[in-house]
């Protein structure tokens, strides 16, 4: 996120490292803030964005210790790219080998969009470990949320259909989200860079266009770099064709398990890539939780007024002492 506000907290990294993992995977992880402060462990969107150039803006570096992981296949994780060995519960497990190599007895887990969903299912798998959720554009991995990213029955088709129009111009079947990723994954896999590429564009620029309250007046493509584009791109359509890996409905049905940890959720009223029905959800089923739908935003990070609440939130925290 970058000029949404001059009072946004800016951290620079003291430690950065890489760390094998199975399946040959090599994760980049990086430290900052304060080494003594509240851990906190920053779960990226995507699959496959990375850690963006200022991600750690939201945390205090005076009172946090930030944690950032590069997920497999993307970023500075070797390989790149790579989507063998590459599953949401091999994710889940390496946030897990972070936290033992780092020797943080527990810590805050902060998630937004699929960064959500990975924050949910760590903390489902591992309750005891995580001292309180912070979770933004919820997305449940449910067949219904990647309908209505994909499909053009789905809600964001019905909010933009002129650029639904130009990310389906490649589809042959858009029938169902399984036929829609089957279609780009054999486009991104083509060894023709002018196939390949220009498919790679369209899915990072439909989710770019629907990211925002307000669609930008340019392709986000035309200002990313291409091993970016990619990895979003390639990853997020390996883990829809996958159902996430995880079984219909699995975190709604499992919730029961955290209800006992503190979780605020912050979604945008008019978030196009995650609905905001899923925040609601998870905020109904958690007692201990907090739920700020932003009523002037999207699905953002970068949404001003999404910004300001995570920073509050943060703040908060600290100021509360909750349960540290």
């Amino acid at each position: 996120m970058r000029d949404i506000n001059p009072n946004f907290h800016t951290n620079v990294v003291y430690q950065h490292q890489t760390i094998k993992v199975s399946g040959g995977h090599e994760l980049y992880i990086e430290q900052s803030g304060n080494p003594q402060g509240i851990p906190v462990i920053y779960m990226h969107g995507g699959p496959g964005a990375g850690l963006c150039e200022n991600y750690q803006w939201p945390f205090n570096p005076k009172k946090y210790h930030i944690i950032g992981v590069a997920q497999r296949g993307c970023g500075r994780s070797m390989p790149f790219g790579d989507t063998n060995n590459n599953t949401t519960q091999l994710l889940v497990h390496d946030f897990e080998t972070v936290r033992q190599q780092l020797g943080i007895d527990k810590w805050v887990v902060f998630g937004g969009s699929w960064g959500s969903t990975l924050a949910l299912l760590y903390t489902i798998k591992y309750p005891k470990l995580v001292i309180s959720m912070v979770l933004r554009g919820v997305f449940l991995a449910r067949k219904e949320d990647a309908e209505w990213f994909l499909l053009p029955s789905g809600g964001a088709a019905q909010v933009y259909p002129e650029e639904y129009e130009k990310f389906s111009r490649h589809l042959i079947d858009s029938s169902s989200a399984d036929a829609v990723c089957k279609r780009f994954i054999s486009l991104f896999q083509n060894n023709d860079p002018s196939i390949s590429l220009p498919a790679l564009k369209s899915w990072f620029d439909w989710e770019g266009c629907i990211s925002r309250l307000t669609a930008p007046n340019v392709m986000m493509s035309d200002f990313s770099a291409d091993r970016q584009i990619k990895s979003l791109a390639l990853l997020e359509c390996h883990y829809l064709l996958n159902k996430c890996f995880i079984e219909e409905n699995y975190i709604m049905d499992n919730i029961t398990k955290i209800i006992d940890i503190p979780c605020h959720i912050v979604h945008g009223r008019y978030d196009m890539v995650c609905k905001l029905e899923a925040a609601y959800c998870v905020h109904k089923a958690l007692p201990q939780s907090t739920l700020t739908i932003v009523n002037k935003a999207g699905h953002s990070m970068s949404e001003v007024g999404i910004a300001k609440e995570l920073i509050n939130i943060m703040n908060e925290m600290f100021e509360t002492g909750e349960d540290f």
